[in-house]
């Protein structure tokens, strides 16, 4: 059940990230604002969630293991978006 858990959070992070702010306060004990999270929605969804998975879980983000988990969050985030424009630019 948790690997499942897993790949609908990487496969849906922006489904996830409406769900966590409708159906529970795990992201307003994460971030004060509504700016942060909006902005995490748009441009790194699942950095999103794992930084209010760190704060809510007690870690301290900066810490050496919990830092390299952020990096990776923001590699596949941006691998995303990255992965699109290179598609889009072999076509032509």
């Amino acid at each position: 059940m948790p690997c499942l858990l897993l790949l609908v959070l990487v496969a849906f992070p922006r489904v996830v990230l409406v769900l966590m702010y409708l159906l529970s306060d795990y992201l307003q004990r994460a971030y004060t604002g509504l700016l942060l999270p909006l902005l995490g929605f748009i441009f790194l969804p699942l950095t999103t969630i794992v930084y209010a998975w760190m704060v809510n879980s007690h870690r301290a983000p900066m810490d050496t293991t919990n830092l390299v988990i952020l990096v990776i969050a923001v590699v596949i985030d941006l691998s995303g978006l990255g992965g699109g424009e290179y598609h889009r630019r072999r076509r032509y």
